[in-house]
């Protein structure tokens, strides 16, 4: 008999249903309905919410946010990315132009970390790091790699987390030693070769002024964190 009311009671509770559901379902019909794809032809929505550009409401669109791929309107140029391409879609194809890279220097990292190289870094670095930034030395190997990959470098990072190595303290110091001038080396070279002709000192100048400024603000954020946001970390 107990069980029975049980059994009612978790029907009820499963079947109740709030204005929060009906809301939802609402918006997941408006959402996937099209409505809003051709919503800057709408000349009602203008004048019942007096915008000028309704097209915003394709934000709320599903087909609107797919975006679409690129299409190859210079092919002797172009490459699988393709030219026009926005949105969700055009995302994706930069993602996947993404994966090469990143997968060959995780690799070659894990080849590295398998023959002890976080483990010699953690010993040559640490006299470095240590002082300015507060860092083990292991972090020394995912600092490097930032400087051509960004995104390596927070594999790595997030691997040494993962692992219990470093803490979130240090995780803060990384991301911003690293967000500042992420992949400097590769986006130096690459982007800003637009402007060496322009330059009035040598090329290596501001490479190593850009260099030290990360660690100037790691070094800021540090600060920060052992004075502001000091009672976050006594747990750790």
């Amino acid at each position: 008999m107990h069980n029975n009311n049980d059994k009612d009671q978790d029907q009820k509770v499963q079947i109740k249903v709030g204005i929060k559901a009906y809301i939802a379902l609402i918006c997941a019909i408006l959402f996937f309905s099209g409505i809003f794809m051709n919503v800057q032809d709408m000349e009602w929505v203008k004048s019942f919410f007096h915008i000028d550009h309704p097209d915003k409401f394709k934000a709320f669109d599903f087909t609107s946010l797919g975006g679409q791929f690129g299409t190859m309107q210079h092919p002797e140029k172009n490459t699988f990315l393709g030219e026009g391409g926005l949105s969700a879609k055009a995302g994706f194809l930069f993602a996947l132009s993404l994966i090469p890279t990143v997968m060959l220097a995780l690799g070659v990292l894990e080849i590295f970390t398998h023959y002890g190289a976080i483990r010699a870094a953690h010993k040559l670095l640490t006299p470095l790091l240590k002082p300015i930034l507060g860092l083990p030395g292991l972090t020394g190997l995912a600092l490097i790699t930032d400087l051509q990959s960004t995104d390596a470098g927070a594999a790595l990072t997030k691997e040494l987390y993962d692992q219990k190595q470093i803490g979130k303290k240090e995780v803060i110091i990384m991301g911003a030693w690293q967000y500042s001038g992420a992949g400097l080396i590769n986006n130096y070279f690459a982007i800003g070769s637009a402007i060496f002709a322009w330059l009035t000192v040598p090329v290596v100048i501001p490479l190593l002024v850009m260099f030290i400024l990360k660690f100037v603000g790691a070094a800021f954020v540090r600060m920060i964190l052992n004075s502001l946001y000091k009672k976050d970390f006594t747990n750790e």
